[in-house]
């Protein structure tokens, strides 16, 4: 089972994705304002790489961490994970709950479900 991130780790690898490998200052240039401090990065990458989510190589005196974790495998587990403990794992109710909580409209609802034909349909997993 994957390990959820904190909100602090999170906020690493979002950026992290975004830039696919980066330095602990090419990360917290990402950051919005206020940046937290420059050792509270390289503290919460040591913590992602004890987690293996990211690793570094070194070049020099600097080190150039890059993410393990895909960040599509990392949304697939944590969706998982939702929709097991809120949804008894029905990905019908979960679906409903959000077009429900989000007031979607018959016109949206037909959207939804054409884009995700057409995605799946571009992944080959269904023929029509």
């Amino acid at each position: 089972m994957t390990l959820k991130l904190t909100k602090a780790e999170e906020q690493v690898m979002k950026i992290l994705w975004e830039l696919e490998q980066g330095t602990v200052q090419q990360i917290l240039e990402k950051f919005e304002l206020p940046k937290p401090a420059r050792t509270t990065v390289a503290t919460v990458l040591s913590i992602l790489e004890n987690k293996g989510f990211v690793e570094h190589a070194n070049a020099g005196k600097m080190n150039t961490y890059f993410p393990l974790m895909k960040k599509d495998a990392y949304s697939k587990s944590q969706l998982s994970v939702i929709m097991k403990n809120y949804f008894d794992n029905s990905f019908a109710s979960m679906v409903s709950f959000f077009a429900k909580e989000n007031n979607l409209s018959m016109e949206e609802l037909d959207k939804l479900l054409e884009e995700t034909r057409e995605a799946l349909r571009k992944e080959n997993k269904i023929d029509e």
